[in-house]
């Protein structure tokens, strides 16, 4: 039994064909990996295998943050088709970087939407420091720290450092928590408690510290410090 092919689905059924009739919107997870894929295995389509795949890592959000090599071990899959999708998922980051500049960034959902994409797959901690106007929009985006699965390292100096060098008139703090949970540590109250009074002693503003998660119908997707009333 030979490959499944995209090709001998029927015309209504094939990926390409629906994305470029009704829009890449319409389509499932499943049917816009399968895209990359083309190729099925013996009984099963590339849509079939594409599932398969998003089965086994769970969710989208954590094939994105898969290894490439972890992805190639996928039967049907292979690391130049992997590397496909890895490139897809980066192409999607680096979109989301560009619309970065100058955005609004006043409300904890506007940070939440502008560093969601950034965030959502990553699989450590990390921590980036946003530089503003005064009017709160985006001037430039700084990684401060690449941490653990379950801790961020980060100083108030370094914070500071770059909040002075680029002469911003503030800055909002950012990491995310990869279990999805953004309710807040002890350790990152503390971290912005003492970067809020070294902030204020140099006559910065301290916006917001947000902690990005993933969205459940139970809780929102993302904690601000200041929407809790921790400083104002």
């Amino acid at each position: 039994m030979s490959q499944l092919r995209i090709n001998d689905l029927p015309e209504e059924e094939r990926p390409r064909e629906k994305l470029i009739k009704w829009g890449p919107q319409t389509l499932s997870n499943a049917e816009l990996i399968a895209i990359f894929l083309r190729v099925g295995v013996t009984g099963k389509s590339a849509i079939e295998v594409a599932q398969e795949l998003l089965e086994t890592h769970g969710s989208l959000r954590a094939l994105g943050r898969a290894d490439i090599k972890e992805i190639a071990k996928q039967h049907g899959v292979g690391p130049a088709k992997a590397a496909q999708i890895a490139a897809a998922f980066e192409l999607g980051l680096r979109s989301a970087k560009e619309e970065m500049n100058k955005a609004s960034v006043a409300s904890p959902e506007e940070i939440y939407t502008l560093m969601r994409p950034m965030l959502l797959h990553q699989s450590c901690e990390k921590v980036f420091l946003l530089l503003v106007d005064s009017r709160l929009k985006h001037e430039r985006t700084i990684e401060l720290s690449h941490g653990s699965l379950t801790e961020s390292i980060c100083h108030p100096r370094d914070v500071l450092h770059y909040a002075l060098l680029h002469q911003s008139y503030g800055f909002i703090l950012i990491h995310n928590h990869p279990s999805g949970d953004p309710s807040p540590s002890e350790a990152d109250k503390r971290m912005t408690q003492t970067i809020h009074d070294a902030a204020e002693l140099m006559q910065l503003r301290f916006v917001d510290h947000v902690i990005i998660g993933a969205p459940t119908p139970q809780r929102d997707p993302y904690y601000s410090f200041r929407e809790h009333g921790f400083f104002i």
